[in-house]
């Protein structure tokens, strides 16, 4: 009895200790409005909003398993015999970093388990980053205010690539060495300054003694240290402007209308979290990866058959090899044109397009307003086909990085192969552009023939003349709110009088290319009236003028 009395003492104490911190807290700071606004966010429903929940709980999969791996990993180049338990290797000489791998692979509890866990976790982790900004692109929600919450997403995807290649060199194995040997190549093709790089970088002539010690503490360190600090400013910016959502009824450009985050959110994303957390558990001990046991240790004069990188940097080495052989020596220097151009300008152009692209539209349309609804990706035809264009572009580049594979495969000529897939790298973008508008458009005509005809219903009449007809019935109120529910911007015009800038005419022919084809909808003045209320920004913002 006297235990009890004792312990209820100690909890109410306890509490009272506990409530007049929190009121002290709560004089000095803004924690009981952030408490009451954080868990009463909205957050809107709908599937395509898992993808950046993907690529989070990915990356805590990654740190969990990483931690557990650098325990008994060691990054040291010191060469010695392995005497370890995989007999095929005993008796081969291997650097430490390569000689622990196996360790983690065949000694140590868990350990190989782990390992693959840590692999896929690092491939669905990049994977969910791109699908995820491919979703911000396709509906428009890297629009003001959100500039800069997209570039902090494209830096993401940038260190995770890094951290990628970083984590897929460290076991020092003959595939991740091939990997770090076309590294070096890339380094040294720098011009004027390439060769001091690469002698920096690798502590030496190649494979040097420094590389996988450097790489270890950039995939350990500063990377994740970099990805926690954006993801961090990611999430606040993700609070501080409010989660855009789908057109629905009573869904406007002004709000944002969802469960709130305590508790609904807050259980769903629970459990999103264990089903990840066991599909990528299920992938480790099921899947095998990277099984660095039969590429032996990596040796400066072998190279791995059928070497292919990772998927997320496959396109620089289908760059490679596309690139024609293009040289040039310049007092004695050679300029390597054919690696230089494919593996540093190629991804520099590319990633800056994707920096600058939610500043560039914004210029084109003019439109310096807020936006929180979705589009639907049919009713921007042009950034459409822009992205699916980019994806093709992507997708040759993969297939060309195992051209080998593929000559293989088909029994074809691996000559004939590159020059098909460096006409496919010019000409595929450009058909799926055209194809992808196209194909837009015809949604869009077929969503005016829904609101004039009503939907299909299967069914067929035949009058007592032998007419046929096809059945129809109105559509749902929800499915005309969604299709009316666009905000569009119409092509700048040029002025009527006074002459017109080169910058300005630039502009307004981009703008007529962007918005020009559209199909009109039928709706009633009364219900555009509605749409232009239903997607007004939330407050006026007055656009500066053009120089």
């Amino acid at each position: 009895m006297p235990l009890r009395k004792r312990k209820a003492q100690l909890k109410t104490r306890a509490g009272k200790a506990a409530v007049s911190g929190y009121a002290a807290m709560d004089a000095r700071l803004p924690v009981s409005e952030l408490a009451r606004q954080l868990l009463r966010k909205a957050f809107p429903d709908h599937w395509s909003f898992l993808l950046g929940e993907i690529a989070l709980y990915s990356f805590v999969v990654l740190l969990l398993t990483g931690v557990y791996l650098t325990l008994f990993f060691d990054p040291s180049m010191m060469e010695s015999v392995y005497s370890g338990s995989y007999a095929p290797l005993q008796g081969v000489r291997m650097t430490q970093a390569y000689t622990t791998t196996l360790a983690i692979s065949f000694d140590v509890r868990g350990g190989l388990l782990i390992r693959q866990i840590h692999h896929w976790a690092a491939l669905v982790f990049v994977a969910a980053i791109a699908v995820h900004l491919l979703r911000i692109f396709f509906t428009g929600a890297f629009r003001r205010p959100r500039e800069a919450n997209w570039v902090v997403g494209v830096t993401l995807f940038v260190l995770a690539l890094l951290e990628g290649f970083a984590g897929y060199s460290l076991p020092d194995d003959l595939l991740s060495g091939t990997g770090l040997r076309t590294a070096a190549t890339i380094v040294g093709s720098i011009p004027v300054v390439g060769t001091y790089v690469e002698l920096f970088v690798f502590g030496g002539q190649f494979p040097g003694n420094d590389v996988i010690p450097r790489l270890y503490a950039v995939h350990i360190l500063l990377v994740p240290g970099l990805i926690v600090a954006l993801i961090t400013v990611h999430l606040m910016l993700v609070v501080y402007l409010k989660h855009t959502h789908w057109a629905g009824q009573g869904k406007t450009n002004k709000n944002a209308v969802g469960p709130p985050a305590f508790p609904h959110f807050t259980a769903k994303t629970t459990g999103f979290l264990l089903m990840v957390f066991g599909v990528l558990a299920l992938l480790g001990g099921l899947a095998q990866i990277n099984p660095v046991w039969n590429y032996g240790p990596y040796r400066a004069d072998q190279v791995s058959g059928n070497a292919q990188p990772d998927w997320y940097v496959g396109f620089l080495e289908g760059g490679l090899r596309l690139m024609p052989p293009w040289e040039t020596n310049i007092a004695g220097h050679t300029v390597m044109w054919n690696v230089f151009i494919p593996t540093l300008v190629l991804p520099g152009v590319v990633f800056t397009l994707l920096f600058l692209y939610p500043f560039f539209e914004q210029w084109v349309t003019g439109d310096r307003s807020e936006h929180h609804l979705c589009d639907r990706p049919r009713n921007r035809p042009t950034r459409t086909g822009l992205g699916v264009a980019a994806i093709v572009f992507y997708a040759v580049l993969l297939v060309a990085g195992g051209n080998d594979v593929v000559a293989f495969s088909f029994r074809a000529s691996i000559e004939v192969m590159t020059w098909i897939l460096r006409i496919a790298l010019i000409v595929a973008p450009l058909l799926a552009f055209a194809l992808t508008k196209r194909l837009c458009l015809a949604l869009q005509m077929r969503d005016r023939r829904r609101l004039t005809e009503g939907e299909e219903t299967g069914q067929v009449t035949q009058s007592v003349n032998g007419d046929l007809a096809e059945g129809h019935r109105a559509l749902s109120p929800t499915a005309r709110y969604r299709i009316l529910m666009r905000d569009v911007p119409k092509p700048l015009e040029l002025p009527a009088e006074g002459p017109v800038q080169r910058r300005r005419q630039l502009r307004i022919v981009l703008s007529g290319w962007y918005y020009r084809d559209l199909v009109e909808l039928p709706a009633t003045d009364e219900q555009r009236s509605r749409i232009a209320e239903r997607t007004a920004p939330p407050e006026p913002v007055r656009e500066p003028e053009d120089r």
